[in-house]
């Protein structure tokens, strides 16, 4: 009897294959709520779909790890293929794993415009040329704040009883996510690798709520725009947490564009974003986002984060002095 070495290798493939398949329909079919914690690859590329033209250009637009993949190309999916039809251009989603990896990509002219996060906006708008198109107005404010977060059923009421747990940041380069907490941290004459027993990065706000619902961790610190959101929206794991501690206001995260990107395009984008609440279609994109408008960012806006960064670096450089809010 002759072995078929070849068709065996390919029914064990096939087999192999057909196990994949069912293992990824099993998992897509679960039930334990919309956002997972989710491993970005190093680079992921989304075509927003709309009726394409051959002769129509690419905007390459990223997006901050600000909430997992799947949620971003669910939050911002309207929302981008709006811009793209309005503006006739084909648009590119693009996203990476850290918000240190986009701030690199706008710099070397590889994407066009980003929603970013508020602290790479305040502090490095300098080094990488970050030009300020728009901010949400969310509530009436183009403002948002840091929420510290607790399971609703833990003994937690105040960051001092978080001492010896393990907490969750989101991102290093996070200003409601990182920088908020490590600043109260600091003024308490603690620092987050001597005050937590442990900690991690989740690299997005909803899998820092997604480890607070679950008890994973002890506490975490989340923008108060995504907390809010999943609140109204889809509250299966806000719901199982409690605010104990909230920052002042910062300006909201802007969207920015490259330096490379021409004048008239970055015109064309305010125009269509300032008026988007007077359009039928773009007024019901908003609501969904529970985005109340659009509006010119001011600088001012973003100072609290500059001068919280400086106070930061004088506690640093300065452990033993007697801190003081």
């Amino acid at each position: 009897m002759k072995f078929n070495l070849k068709n065996h290798r390919g029914k064990h493939l096939q087999r192999c294959l057909m196990f994949f398949l069912l293992l990824l329909l099993s998992y897509s079919c679960g039930k334990e709520g919309d956002y997972k914690f989710v491993d970005f690859s190093e680079t992921m590329l989304v075509e927003v779909p709309q009726n394409e033209r051959v002769d129509q250009a690419t905007l390459r637009v990223a997006v901050a790890a600000m909430v997992s993949p799947k949620e971003t190309f669910i939050y911002y999916r309207d929302l981008l293929d709006y811009i793209g039809t309005r503006l006739n251009y084909r648009i590119q989603l693009i996203q990476r794993k850290t918000y240190g990896e986009i701030n690199e990509l706008l710099d070397k002219g590889h994407i066009d415009i980003a929603f970013i996060c508020t602290g790479p906006y305040a502090m490095d708008k300098q080094k990488y040329g970050f030009k300020a198109l728009a901010t949400p107005v969310v509530r009436g404010e183009p403002f948002y704040r840091s929420y510290l977060i607790v399971h609703k059923y833990s003994k937690f009421q105040k960051l001092q009883d978080l001492k010896g747990y393990v907490f969750a940041f989101t991102d290093p380069e996070s200003n409601t996510g990182f920088l908020v907490p490590k600043y109260w941290l600091l003024k308490m004459g603690e620092r987050p690798d001597s005050f937590f027993k442990s900690f991690s990065f989740t690299y997005s706000h909803d899998n820092s709520i997604l480890a607070v619902s679950r008890s994973l961790v002890g506490g975490a610190a989340v923008d108060s725009l995504i907390w809010e959101y999943y609140h109204a929206r889809n509250p299966i794991h806000t719901s199982n947490t409690r605010i104990i501690k909230t920052s002042r206001n910062f300006g909201s995260p802007p969207l920015v564009a490259s330096r490379g990107l021409s004048d008239r395009l970055k015109s064309r984008i305010q125009d269509l974003l300032f008026s988007m609440h007077q359009n039928p279609n773009g007024n019901r994109i908003l609501e969904q986002l529970m985005i109340d408008r659009f509006t010119l960012p001011r600088d001012e806006w973003y100072d609290p984060v500059r001068m919280m960064n400086q106070h930061m670096r004088s506690l640093e450089n300065a452990p033993d002095a007697i801190k003081k809010s």
